[in-house]
C-alpha cells in the first residue's frame, strides 16, 4: 500500500514541487498552505509522514509539532532555512526525526521522505514482537509501543519511545551515543550525538520520579539500570 505524504508550506512553487516529485515515485501526497491548514490534514489525511515547513506565517512549523496530540505513526521532517543548530535542537526537543535546509536536492530531500517512512512502518510493525518489557516501575509494550511509569501512561514521541524501549530491554547494557543514534535514528541520519542528549533529558522529565533508571556513564553514554 502506497505511503501517504503531507507536505505544508507556505511557498506554492515548493509546495507543488515536492508534492509533484513524491507522487512520481507514487507515494499518495496532500499539501497544506500553512500550519493551521497542516493540523487539520494530519488529522482528516492521517499521514505516514509530515514535511514541515519551518518558516510558515501565522503558525510555524514548531507550533505545528507542539501542537500535534497524537504522533503514533507518524514521522516527521522539518524544512528549514536555517542551518544553526540550536533550530535543529528545538526540532528534536519537539519531535522532529529529520531535517533538510533550504535549498535542498529534491532527489536527496525525496530519499530522506523514503528512509523516514520505512522507519516508520518498521516501528509500526507488530509481528513477532515480544510481550510487555519491564525494568524497575517502568514498562514497555513494543507491540502496542506503549510506555509506563508507576502504572501511569507516558506521552512520548516514536524517537522517545524507541529509545526508552532499547534501553530497557537490554538492561545494563551500556550504549555509546553513537550507538544510539545508530540504533534508533539509523544509519542514514544526519544528525549529531547531541540528539541523543536531548532525548535522554526529554525523557527523564517523562519519566519523572523514575528518571534514574536512565543512567549517564560518564565518558561513554547511557545505560539503563533497576534503581
Amino acid at each position: 500500500m502506497s505511503k501517504k505524504i503531507l507536505v505544508a508550506d507556505d511557498e506554492v512553487s515548493i509546495r507543488n514541487s515536492i508534492a509533484y516529485a513524491l507522487r512520481r515515485e507514487h507515494f499518495i501526497v496532500e499539501t497544506a498552505e500553512d500550519g493551521r491548514d497542516a493540523l487539520a490534514r494530519v488529522s482528516t489525511f492521517r499521514p505516514d509522514v509530515l514535511v514541515l515547513d519551518v518558516m510558515m506565517p501565522g503558525m510555524d512549523g514548531y507550533d505545528v509539532c507542539r501542537q500535534l496530540d497524537h504522533r503514533k505513526g507518524l514521522g516527521i521532517l522539518l524544512l528549514t532555512a536555517k542551518s544553526d543548530i540550536v533550530d535543529k535542537v528545538i526540532g528534536l526537543e519537539l519531535g522532529a526525526d529529520d531535517f533538510v535546509s533550504k535549498p535542498f536536492d529534491i532527489r536527496e530531500l525525496i530519499a530522506r521522505i523514503k528512509a523516514l517512512a520505512r522507519r516508520v512502518e518498521r516501528e509500526n510493525t507488530p509481528d513477532s514482537l515480544p510481550g510487555p518489557q519491564r525494568l524497575g516501575a517502568v514498562e514497555v509494550q513494543l507491540s502496542s509501543r506503549r510506555a509506563t511509569a508507576g502504572q501511569q501512561a507516558l506521552e512520548l514521541t516514536p524517537k522517545e519511545f524507541d529509545l526508552l524501549a532499547l534501553l530497557v530491554t537490554h538492561p545494563s547494557r551500556v550504549y555509546t551515543r553513537e550507538e544510539l543514534l545508530d540504533l534508533v535514528w539509523g544509519i542514514d541520519f544526519p544528525g549529531e550525538t547531541r540528539t541523543v542528549d536531548i532525548h535522554i533529558q526529554r525523557l527523564r522529565k517523562k519519566l519523572g520520579e523514575d528518571q534514574g533508571i536512565l543512567q549517564t556513564v560518564y565518558g561513554v553514554g547511557y545505560k539503563a539500570e533497576s534503581v
